[in-house]
């Protein structure tokens, strides 16, 4: 494995996996799945999971503890620039000033899409307060150009709906924001399985954002170190450099100067 590393923000991290912790069966599920994946970054959705905020319940923090974990408080839920600040205002005070962040604001509760004038505007909010924003959003070059302007540290341009499962849906609208991004550009959403991770890589995404592929399989741990090994490769396939596609075929031993 290749000893390069994912830079966030200043933050050096290996694994180039980030991983969330929604949908599992139960807490030991999500634990041991989160620890199979290598992942250093783990999101959480503050208006969904319990960080504190409710002092009688569960905390989430217990199988993921900030010694360990990069913890990526996210605004999963949120509809509007004001209520996405909101929760990420909560979120610092929650955890004793950490300002990254993953920004999402969605459009509607169907199809889970960015409603991106509410994002812009809880982009320009957040990064003036100090945030160090993480930024879910359509595969538009344009609108990562623009967010990166603002002053957001990553943009995470979603390959297929959240949950779908669908894969990478847009590789060219893809390969145009990598190309032109001075900051991390992260796949998040879409993903299935542990092709559709490696496919983002190759393509030369700096990392991968998932949930449901992992918590939704039969085998969420399994799937987990699967996911692992997927990353590893698709960014070891995109530092060696994939030979030409060819139509015709071409000899693996060539003939020419052979003794015959």
């Amino acid at each position: 494995m290749t000893d390069d590393a994912l830079v966030i923000s200043d933050r050096t991290y290996k694994s180039r996996l980030l991983v969330g912790t929604g949908k599992y069966r139960d807490f030991e599920e999500a634990g041991a799945a989160i620890a199979a994946s290598g992942a250093e970054i783990v999101t959480v959705a503050l208006r969904r999971s319990n960080i504190g905020q409710e002092p009688d319940q569960p905390n989430l923090l217990e199988i993921i503890p900030p010694e360990r974990y990069t913890i990526l408080p996210n605004t999963a839920g949120c509809y509007s620039a004001k209520d996405a600040v909101r929760t990420c205002r909560l979120a610092r005070e929650l955890l004793d000033g950490h300002t990254l962040v993953k920004l999402e604001v969605l459009g509607d509760g169907k199809t889970l899409y960015p409603e991106m004038r509410e994002t812009f505007k809880a982009a320009e909010t957040l990064v003036a307060d100090g945030f160090q924003v993480m930024v879910y959003m359509t595969d538009d070059p344009i609108a990562a150009r623009q967010l990166e302007e603002i002053g957001c540290v990553a943009v995470m341009p979603l390959a297929a709906p959240i949950g779908s499962g669908l894969g990478i849906q847009n590789p060219y609208n893809l390969l145009e924001i990598i190309d032109n991004a001075r900051v991390p550009v992260l796949v998040d959403a879409g993903v299935g399985t542990a092709s559709d991770a490696t496919v983002a890589m190759e393509l030369g995404c700096d990392g991968v954002l998932m949930n449901s592929a992992i918590a939704g399989a039969q085998d969420p741990v399994r799937m987990a170190t699967a996911m692992r090994h997927a990353i590893i490769a698709g960014r070891e396939a995109r530092l060696a450099g994939r030979i030409p596609r060819k139509r015709y075929a071409s000899a693996s031993s060539p003939v020419d100067g052979a003794f015959f």
